[in-house]
């Protein structure tokens, strides 16, 4: 049983900067962290976009950008890349819905580690600004991965100068601040938990950011290590990751970025780029997880609330969270089956990503076996959430096949990769925070945000998103590559230039739609209809303090848990829910 003697309760802060800059509160934490992201996911839009644009018509002279060169659009590839995964998709749904709602959801008056949440963001913040000023001195081109030795070497590109140093430095700044952060809810859930709840009543968005904090703190540690060491091989002469011999040639390119082209070999010897990757993808595998886990816990809380019924298998969608999690540190050989493995280690890898499907599959008949015979509500959180489960699934579909190397091999490098990625991490991820957005906002801002957009803006996201990368699968599959800036003077590949027409076509819809979103949220904050405590008669913990909560959550009282998370339409029950807080009653069920 958890200890509510060890809190540390702090006083209500007095003037704005100690209110809402330098916030010891998480839930000011919390949003700190949405609206990072939230400036975060349009810039990586923006680039996205961008890089469509230039795909389909490369010669085209955009305004502010003019010409984008190949090597342009490879800086466009990276930061695109690197914001989307580090700044929206580990951020929003662990950072910042986490912060806000795990206290509250688990009945503590704040995080374990007030001072140190504050400096998480904070640190989270300066690695944004840190990576954002590699735009102003030439961003990397070596992609968001950082493969060595294109990333080790300052000489081998445009943009592998300063830039690249800064791309380095903000993934370090980055890993250390999620570092704080995943010590930080491990310690809250285990220590601070209100009397009565149990593990087994805890909801399962608390579970998913528990497993998602361990993730991160094993995971994290790991790809700090690399990037020093990749620092070191840039800066102090190492050979970490750079192997003897290597020679650097090729035109001179436009500055900034540092590329000076020579025909001497570099005095590097006896580094493994394979070395790099192995670091790499034993924190990325996990980060997959830690961006779609979350979302996981979002789509179980709503899923349930939302079709009126107990959650279809609670403790069997604990477990299957705690295997993803743990499989999810063995599999990631299966990204380096163009690397040379051994067939043995190939084979071992294939068979662990194989397995780590069976609790994905575990977790999706159980949200279907929610929905199933339920009174459904088809809210807007209800929509996204379905969303959620629907790209989920579309996305994990083409998984089995790239977990077999022989499969794999012909498709590594082309666009089949791209859409499954974009879909399974990139897409269900963001609606997962959608769907969170649309069921939190009344507690966090005391306001409704409107029905009617946010159905508008489902439709709009979700047909765009499966217009824009299923056909990538159909793409790979006929040969077209990633990571190249321009094809269409290819001549196997001028027969697919209308698909890509389209995919451009739908994603300048689908990134138009978000600002429906945008406007939707801001409006609401002020003008939004005035919502109640509880306006989808939730049973969590959050629901049973006052909108927006106050400083110490509760106003004073410490909340008791009589009852499970996810217990509706309860027989002999007064009302179709039962508020964990309720008093123990007969009618109800022990957990």
């Amino acid at each position: 049983m958890a200890s509510t003697e060890i809190v540390h309760a702090h006083a209500a802060p007095q003037g704005f900067i100690r209110k809402y800059i330098f916030s010891l509160d998480h839930k000011v934490i919390g949003l700190q962290y949405y609206f990072l992201a939230l400036i975060a996911v349009f810039v990586g839009m923006a680039l996205s976009l961008l890089m469509r644009i230039h795909m389909v018509w490369p010669t085209a002279n955009l305004p502010i950008f003019g010409h984008i060169q190949p090597e342009t659009y490879l800086m466009f590839l990276t930061m695109h890349g690197t914001i989307m995964v580090f700044f929206v998709l580990t951020t929003a749904p662990q950072s910042g819905f986490g912060n806000y709602f795990l206290p509250i959801q688990i009945g503590a008056p704040d995080m374990a580690f007030p001072t140190l949440n504050m400096l998480s963001f904070w640190t989270t913040f300066v690695a944004f600004v840190v990576l954002l000023a590699a735009f102003f001195v030439g961003a990397p081109i070596h992609g968001w991965t950082g493969y060595a030795p294109l990333s080790a070497v300052p000489s081998a590109g445009p943009g592998e100068g300063l830039g690249a140093d800064l791309w380095i430095t903000s993934i370090a700044i980055f890993c250390a601040a999620s570092l704080m952060g995943a010590l930080n809810f491990i310690t809250t859930v285990l220590d601070l938990r209100a009397k009565g709840m149990s593990m087994m009543r805890m909801p399962l968005t608390c579970w998913a950011w528990f497993i998602t904090a361990i993730l991160g703190l094993l995971a994290f540690g790991v790809l700090l290590a690399a990037g020093i060491l990749l620092l070191m091989d840039r800066n102090l002469g190492t050979s970490f990751f750079v192997p003897g011999g290597l020679v650097f040639t090729g035109q001179t390119a436009v500055p900034p970025g540092g590329f000076s082209p020579s025909t001497t070999p570099i005095k590097h010897s006896g580094g493994s780029p394979l070395l790099w990757q192995h670091l790499f993808w034993f924190f990325g595998h996990p980060e997959v997880y830690i961006a779609i886990l979350p979302g996981m816990g979002v789509a179980s809380q709503l899923l349930s609330t939302f079709s009126r019924k107990p959650i279809f298998g609670y403790k069997a969608m604990v477990y299957a969270m705690l295997a993803i999690g743990l499989l999810g540190f063995v599999v990631w050989g299966h990204h380096m089956f163009m690397s040379g493995m051994s067939p043995y280690s190939a084979f071992a890898f294939s068979i662990m990503t194989m397995a780590i499907g069976v609790p994905s599959a575990i977790k999706t008949f159980n949200w279907l076996g929610t929905i199933q015979h339920g009174r459904v509500r088809f809210t807007a959180p209800m929509l996204f959430a379905i969303g959620f489960v629907s790209l989920f699934v579309s996305g994990g579909l083409s998984g089995p096949f790239l977990a077999q190397p022989v499969l794999d091999i012909p498709l590594h490098d082309t666009a089949f990769v791209v859409g499954h990625f974009h879909l399974i991490m990139g897409v269900a991820a963001i609606f997962g925070i959608f769907a969170g957005t649309y069921y939190w906002f009344p507690k966090m801002f005391g306001r409704m945000m409107n029905e009617k957009l946010a159905r508008v803006h489902f439709f709009f996201t979700l047909v765009g998103t499966y217009a824009i990368f299923m056909p990538m699968h159909y793409l790979g599959m006929a040969g077209q590559t990633r990571r190249y800036s321009q094809f269409t003077e290819v001549g196997f590949l001028t027969r697919l230039i209308p698909l890509n027409k389209f995919l451009t076509y739908a994603a300048i819809v689908t990134i138009s739609a978000q600002l429906i979103f945008l406007f939707n949220f801001f409006w609401s904050m002020a003008k939004g209809k005035k919502a109640a405590d509880n306006p989808w008669e939730a049973t969590t913990l959050e629901w049973t303090t006052a909108t927006p909560p106050p400083h110490d959550n509760f106003g004073g009282r410490t909340p008791v848990v009589n009852h499970g998370p996810y217990e509706y339409s309860v027989p002999g029950a007064s009302r179709d829910y039962v508020m964990q807080t309720d008093p123990a009653t007969a009618a109800t069920p022990a957990h």
